[in-house]
């Protein structure tokens, strides 16, 4: 029987992606999972910065403190599970594997945006790149709409 021990769920933000985080947080506490939740962004350095960061100096610590922000609020700890919250930049399905690796994850839970034909082609899917190189199974949901 299949049974994690630690579940990575990658969020964006997105409806979708809050979707798969209430089924990664069920999961994390029917088997009694450590959750790691993990935000990647294009950079964690100075180019994102507002003027009045880069004006006091803080530039890319404040940066990636308000992502560390943003994450805490929009993905609230569950009850009853034990979570920790992860920021990572660049690639993202390259990210996500990496710190599914890094942490030994047994499971990623994430979402998809669904995107189909031309959008799919001309985009690619994060999702499906994920399954094919991450070093666990990969469950991945949409929002039923």
């Amino acid at each position: 029987m299949f049974h994690p021990r630690v579940i990575l769920h990658p969020t964006d933000f997105s409806e979708n992606s809050s979707y798969a985080f209430h089924i990664a947080a069920d999961l994390a506490r029917q088997h009694q999972a450590k959750l790691l939740l993990l935000h990647v962004a294009d950079t964690l350095g100075a180019e994102n910065v507002t003027y009045g960061e880069a004006a006091s100096h803080l530039e890319p610590e404040s940066y990636r403190r308000r992502l560390d922000e943003d994450l805490r609020r929009s993905v609230p700890a569950p009850a009853g599970v034990t979570t920790e919250y992860l920021l990572a930049s660049g690639e993202a399905a390259k990210e996500i594997s990496r710190v599914a690796r890094e942490h030994s994850c047994d499971l990623i839970v994430m979402g998809t945006h669904g995107l189909g034909g031309l959008s799919r082609l001309l985009m690619g899917s994060i999702a499906e790149r994920v399954i094919r190189s991450a070093p666990c199974p990969v469950l991945v949901s949409k929002s039923p709409t």
